[in-house]
Parts: structure tokens; C-alpha cells; sequence
């Protein structure tokens, strides 16, 4: 089980770990035909968090991939 939070992590780990579900979230939208909440959930199971909406430079970068994920999953 992955106990790792966002917050105990310094900046530099934080942006390699959303940076490494931004490039999952492809085939995760390709494998189950997610649509952006089912991608927003995803995204904060994995990261372990509540969420992420209220942070836009966040938010922005998930809206982009999810975007083109959703595109090449069509």
C-alpha cells in the first residue's frame, strides 16, 4: 500500500510524482473509457490526496493531459 502523501514529499519529488501519473493517465483513460471526473479521482487516488481543484497551475496541467488523453483514447 502506498503511504506516500504529496505534502511529505520536498517539491522536486512532488512534480516527478505528478509528472509520472500525467503520463499514465494515457492508458488509464485508454483502458477504462474514463471520463474527467473518473480521471480527477484517478489521479487523486494515486497521489493520495482530496484533491487538487483549487490549484490552477495543477488543475491546468491535468485538463491539457486529460484532454489529449481523452483524444487519443477516441
Amino acid at each position: 500500500m502506498n503511504t506516500t502523501t504529496m505534502n511529505n514529499l520536498i517539491p522536486s519529488e512532488q512534480q516527478a510524482l505528478w509528472d509520472d501519473v500525467m503520463s499514465q493517465m494515457f492508458a488509464f483513460c485508454c483502458d477504462q473509457n474514463a471520463d474527467i471526473d473518473m480521471a480527477y479521482d484517478w489521479v487523486c487516488e494515486m497521489l493520495n490526496i482530496d484533491g487538487f481543484v483549487e490549484n490552477e497551475t495543477a488543475w491546468n496541467s491535468f485538463y491539457d493531459t486529460f484532454t489529449e488523453a481523452y483524444a487519443a483514447a477516441e
